[in-house]
């Protein structure tokens, strides 16, 4: 046993060695390359050998000599987006995102491209754009996934009842086979390896009867193609074949022109069925897509029309009012429950990040219960949608499962998660007779297993039911003569794995894991949180704009283990035990977590909700157990206790002194572990809570709320506070801190009782949200933190006043870290429920008030915690109030309290910033306001770019002073 282990290790050190020396680019038969790749966005796993990442074609030709000799098989990978399998293996894969990933050429004039596999699909029609011009096909995953993998799957989206698949903008195709042979194939047979000329032409009456007409059909191999009425298309048919063929470097694709304008038609309807039926009728007036969703996929129907399912329906035109006159058309046509038409760009733009989402959100059920892929894209003929649709349910209840079919109905093609238990024994058996009788479903009313995803592992091993034995033997024929050797990507499409094995739950632990949060949308089990990453992979999106926040760190390096999905998968292999052994002790998944800036993007903008920042906190919360941490813990994770020695000392002036000079600030920054790029930010000579004591009471009849002094304000701005205090009297409330509040009860007049606040003597600074525990996943810290705030809080919690939270990271926390690390305490709950912004408690508690009139242009950048946690909502219609005008940017400032100040981070920090705050405010004209309402995010303004932000508390409370002025005057 061990000499056939050591044996296995020679074998694999060879190859490695032999690779290296062979290729140009990266190979990585490290642990963290491998476990990236274990995975696509599939049921699937495998885990892989090695992965290269070649530079051009020579360097796929060597991997595959190499390979070859070793007898490893390869496979191709684009954004690994795949859902049935095939984007995983066993052997060396080949990641084209890295190096082989440019658009070669653009050739307005004969609309076509020249583009390599690698190249993003949003990258091409970024260029092809300011020509007028686009590629027609458009996935959900646009934004991510690369021209290669739609080749491969032979990709389609929504647009593709006006534009057609892949195959149909594919005009050449370079290759690689897997003996070494260097193709260019187009149409005729000079492009064909020798021998597909006579298997074609020997089975030119099966081809021609043996596949069915329809829009959508992608099953199997498209042989069909190289018939000579088809014009003998051989890149036609390398389109679908999922890299069992050949391995592509590089395409010519053709373009479509682009309309002009466009307008959005949603039409509603009362259920799917209709919605179904309705679809394939309107393909007559010449829509650019026909979608459909239903209301158990939607988050929420507040922007849709009044119904429960919906068709989304896109028109073009060469001006905004034809593009909307033809929606107008196809609403009249139609037989809905409510319509909306919308021409707005940006309206559109939302509208479709809802249908774009459902490829996520479906993973969850309307009761939060896990659903999967595996019959994620069968197609049917258009006209017999709804008649299939209705079978399909039918088959849902007979097998005691659930789903919510979505997709492209005018095309017949159906999207669906259904909630497979393939977790035990009996529910994957439920899975493997469910789809085998589903697949016949599909056969019956003349479709295709699948219309968009490819077979892969999911669907192929069920072929012969749609295609019949011996039409599939005809595709093993055509695969043995591309790939005599089975070299690449076998147990794809034919002779294929069995659809029930290779489960990427089966390594998962069967029981849960001891953990320190709650997980309360995943019953509290760690490994259900860690399986909410299917793979769609939004978190690779490599150009964001507007408010989005995730994956700052993905976009600062580029780097598959530093975007959520990498991250998560890790904590998979962690996990499983089989890759990363040392579990929790893990340096992989520990490395990769390292430039996790916990901005919780995730949180809100994966469509599956992972939240990365909690993993990361749970993950150093056991990697340290017992273990002695970095310096940057203490010195920063404990920064609540060190500013309120500080202010207790009375000693900011001395530290402010000593960080002043140059010597004491390396030392200091040296031993705390922070970044030697870094100043160290003043603190306060009088603190929030000493002004707040000398001040003179003000008082007033509005209501009453609690004024939360967070460590930030406290300690590092309270000009803050006292503006927030400015205006939150001026809008009438009563300001309290909770330092100083006990509850007693006095009758009122009619006998009923009521809850009085009276300001009396206690201990001050000792309420905390326990932030700078949590980030450094200190958890028993800060739940030790968390409870002395729980109890100091209860006279806040009897009198049921709300608390206002300055700093947004505080009050995040308050929200969602407060009630899901003490998730055994009702208190907890309790608190986070009465937790209000700034701009919240202005809203909901003086409704009447009005801010002063600033007329002023605004700049800077939502908080990433007010994004993804808290809601921004009521600080737009704040601002807009208040006539601060425009947009603030989204991303992440790239601080992100503790992360950016931290030894070997200021390089990805600054590029954070510099992806859209730092270029907006550079853009800004003179006079523009600079918001930023977090002190994080205020001091990477002034450390990176020398720029005083401010929280719109001091900017409303200045216009305050300056109306009291001119009113004095």
């Amino acid at each position: 046993m061990v000499g056939c282990i050591l044996e296995h290790m020679t074998d694999l050190d060879a190859l490695e060695s032999h690779l290296r020396k062979a290729v140009r680019g990266e190979v990585g038969f490290d642990v963290t390359s491998r476990a990236l790749t274990t995975m696509d966005a599939s049921n699937y796993r495998r885990v892989p050998l090695g992965v290269v990442a070649p530079r051009d074609a020579d360097d796929v030709a060597a991997v595959l000599g190499v390979c070859r000799e070793h007898g490893v098989p390869v496979v191709a990978r684009g954004g690994g987006t795949s859902i049935a399998g095939q984007a995983t293996g066993t052997g060396v894969v080949l990641d084209f995102t890295r190096h082989m990933n440019r658009l070669v050429s653009l050739d307005p004039e004969a609309g076509t491209a020249v583009v390599q596999p690698g190249l993003v699909l949003d990258r091409l029609q970024d260029a092809a754009a300011p020509h007028g011009l686009r590629f027609g096909p458009d996935p959900s995953t646009h934004s991510r996934c690369t021209l290669g993998g739609m080749i491969g799957n032979n990709s389609c989206g929504s647009h593709s009842v006006a534009w057609g698949t892949t195959a149909d903008s594919v005009r050449e195709l370079s290759v690689v086979t897997a003996r070494g042979e260097r193709l260019r194939a187009g149409q005729g047979w000079a492009g064909a390896p020798e021998g597909l000329r006579e298997l074609v032409e020997g089975e030119l009456s099966r081809l021609r009867t043996g596949f069915p007409e329809l829009p959508r059909r992608i099953s199997g191999y498209a042989l069909d193609a190289l018939l000579p009425e088809h014009g003998t298309d051989v890149a036609r048919s390398l389109c679908g074949s999922e890299g069992t063929l050949g391995v592509l470097t590089e395409a010519v694709v053709g373009l479509v022109r682009a309309p002009r304008a466009r307008a959005l038609a949603v039409l509603a309807y009362a259920d799917e069925s209709a919605a179904a039926e309705a679809a394939a009728g309107l393909l007559p007036l010449g829509p650019l897509t026909v979608e459909g969703m239903a209301v158990d996929l939607v988050a929420s129907a507040a922007e849709l029309p009044r119904g429960a399912a919906w068709l989304f329906v896109e028109t073009g035109g060469g001006t905004e009012a034809e593009a909307r006159a033809r929606a107008d058309a196809i609403v009249r046509a139609a037989d809905v429950v409510d319509a909306l038409v919308v021409t707005d760009p940006a309206g559109q733009r939302a509208l479709w990040r809802i249908r774009e989402d459902a490829s996520g959100t479906a993973t969850r059920m309307p009761d939060g219960s896990e659903a999967w892929p595996g019959w994620e894209d069968c197609a049917v003929p258009p006209a017999r949608l709804g008649a299939y649709l209705r079978d399909f349910r039918g088959l849902l209840g007979a097998h005691g499962l659930r789903g919510t079919p979505y997709g492209h109905f005018g095309d017949g093609c159906i999207h669906v998660r259904i909630d497979f238990d393939l977790l035990t024994q009996a529910g994957v058996a439920r899975f493997r007779s469910f789809s085998e009788e589903l697949a016949e479903l599909v056969v019956s009313h003349g479709g295709s297993l699948s219309g968009e995803h490819g077979d892969g592992q999911a669907r192929a091993e069920l072929l012969p039911r749609m295609y019949g034995a011996e039409l599939v033997g005809l595709f093993e024929r055509a695969k043995a003569v591309w790939d005599p050797d089975d070299l690449l990507n076998p147990g794809m499409l034919v002779r294929p794995a069995p659809l029930d094995t290779n489960l990427r739950f089966s390594v998962l632990p069967r029981k849960p894991v001891d953990v320190a949060f709650g997980y309360p949308t995943d019953g509290g089990d760690f490994s259900a949180a860690v399986r909410r990453c299917v793979g769609v992979a939004k978190c690779r999106t490599t150009a964001v704009s507007g408010a989005s926040v995730m994956c700052p760190s993905f976009r600062a390096t580029g780097e598959e283990e530093h975007s959520t999905r990498g991250r998560a998968r890790l904590l998979h292999e962690m996990l499983a035990g089989e890759l990363v052994t040392d579990g929790w002790r893990s340096e992989e998944v520990h490395d990769a977590l390292d430039l996790c800036l916990s901005c919780k993007g995730c949180r809100s903008d994966c469509p599956v909700g992972v939240d990365m920042a909690t993993y990361k906190a749970e993950f150093l919360h056991h990697h340290y157990e017992g273990r002695r941490r970095p310096a940057a813990h203490y010195s920063m994770g404990w920064l609540p206790v060190w500013l309120r020695w500080v202010s207790r000392l009375r000693a900011g002036a001395v530290v402010n002194a000593f960080a002043a000079v140059r010597p004491f600030a390396w030392a200091a920054k040296r031993v705390g572990g922070i970044a030697a790029e870094r100043a160290i930010p003043r603190v306060a000579t009088e603190p929030f809570s000493r002004w707040w004591g000398r001040r003179e009471p003000v008082g007033g009849s509005g209501a009453l709320v609690i004024l939360w002094p967070d460590t930030f304000t406290e300690h590092l701005s309270p000009s803050v506070g006292r503006a927030a205090v400015r205006v939150l009297e001026a809008a009438g409330l009563r300001v309290a801190q909770p330092p100083t509040l006990r509850m007693r009860v006095r009758p009122v007049g009619d006998g009923t009782s009521k809850a009085a606040v009276s300001l009396l003597s206690m201990r001050r600074s000792r309420v905390c949200c326990g932030l700078t525990y949590v980030s450094t996943g200190q958890l028993d810290r800060a739940r030790t933190v968390m409870r002395r705030t729980l109890d100091l809080m209860a006279p806040v919690l009897e009198s049921g006043a709300p608390v206002v939270v300055l700093e947004p990271s505080c009050a995040a926390a308050l929200r969602t870290d407060l009630p899901e690390l003490l998730h055994d305490d009702p208190r907890a709950a309790r608190l986070a429920s009465r937790i209000l912004t700034f701009a919240e408690a202005l809203e909901r508690l003086a409704p009447d008030w009005t801010p002063p009139r600033l007329d002023r242009p605004a700049v800077g950048q939502t908080h990433c915690h007010q994004h993804s946690v808290l809601g921004d909502a009521a600080d737009r219609r704040l601002r807009l109030a208040a006539g601060l005008t425009g947009e603030l940017a989204g991303g992440c400032c790239g601080l992100a309290g503790n992360f950016g100040f931290e030894k070997g981070h200021y390089e990805v920090s600054a590029a954070c910033a510099e992806e859209q705050l730092l270029p907006a405010v550079r853009e800004a004209a003179d006079g523009t306001v600079v918001l930023a309402d977090g002190f994080s995010c205020r001091t990477q303004l002034e450390q990176v770019a020398g720029v005083r932000g401010r929280h719109v508390a001091e900017v409303l409370a200045e216009g305050l002073e300056q109306a009291e002025g001119k009113r004095g005057e």
